[in-house]
């Protein structure tokens, strides 16, 4: 599992994701700690997304993002319920996930 870090090649795999999952319960702060800063730290066009990860796992992308907040303050700061985007079944990515964090979280 790695982030991708650069924005354009970011946009490029992203193209054609779907809400595939969720993660319940993590904040950004959680997810900074984990994966770094967002690959897209900027609001969307439209602003229905504040702050979005491009993961890469094997031979699948995922993306974490908000879903309309239209708040990047309330992202960042209240935020716990999170889209996990992709082509295929997240499950797996989401253990995977929640396995990470939670090792992460026991270790502060």
């Amino acid at each position: 599992m790695r982030k991708v870090v650069s924005k354009k090649k970011a946009l490029d795999l992203i193209g054609g994701t779907y809400k595939v999952g969720s993660l319940f319960g993590w904040t950004y702060s959680d997810l900074v700690n984990l994966m770094g800063e967002p690959t897209l730290p900027e609001p969307s066009g439209d602003e229905k997304v504040q702050k979005e990860w491009v993961i890469v796992d094997g031979d699948n992308v995922f993306t974490i993002y908000d879903w309309k907040t239209y708040d990047v303050e309330y992202t960042i700061t209240e935020n716990t319920q999170w889209n996990v985007g992709g082509k295929t079944s997240a499950y797996e990515f989401i253990d995977k996930l929640e396995s990470k964090l939670n090792t992460k979280k026991e270790l502060v």
